[in-house]
């Protein structure tokens, strides 16, 4: 919080007024990171064919972003498991806005139960991203397990559904 306060040449005090500890300014920092991500793709879609192909590369994206900045990531993802109550509500933020990311590259139509593919594409990324943190994995197995994850819960053509919000492959039944 000190060399916050220095660098943005102002007092402690006023980075305690918006900030209420380090876990909720690096969680905030996340927020916003996931705020420009969201922006950017606004800017350059998803490239690719199929649901899983356009998440592909939004995670691809947001992996190049992180793996300019490792140390900055690993800060950042030790401040998701803070129990402090605003870290907590910046949490929630950057589930909402990631799940509204990955729902856009999925594209229409959606499976009806997109939201919660969603989620647990989300929680693949999360668990991924702590191992690489943590050291005990590279950025290579991020990628691989991402990719089964996607793959397996958005493979191509499921995101055809009906009119029923039933997917394509249970039309034939």
């Amino acid at each position: 919080m000190r060399d916050v306060a220095a660098r943005a040449n102002v007092a402690m005090g006023t980075v305690y007024r918006y900030f209420s500890s380090k876990d909720h300014l690096l969680a905030a920092c996340l927020v916003h990171w996931v705020e420009q991500l969201d922006a950017r793709l606004a800017q350059v879609p998803p490239r690719g064919t199929s649901a899983s192909e356009r998440v592909l590369d939004v995670l691809e994206r947001a992996l190049r972003a992180m793996g300019r900045q490792p140390r900055l990531v690993a800060a950042v993802f030790a401040s998701l498991a803070s129990p402090d109550p605003a870290a907590i509500e910046c949490q929630q933020q950057m589930g909402a806005l990631m799940d509204g990311i990955i729902t856009r590259a999925i594209g229409e139509p959606r499976p009806a139960d997109h939201a919660e593919r969603t989620r647990i594409i989300g929680h693949v990324w999360y668990s991924a991203l702590v191992g690489w943190v943590n050291g005990w994995s590279d950025m290579a197995r991020v990628r691989d397990e991402l990719a089964v994850a996607v793959r397996l819960l958005l493979p191509d053509g499921l995101a055809l559904v009906d009119a029923l919000g039933a997917p394509a492959a249970h039309q034939a039944r």
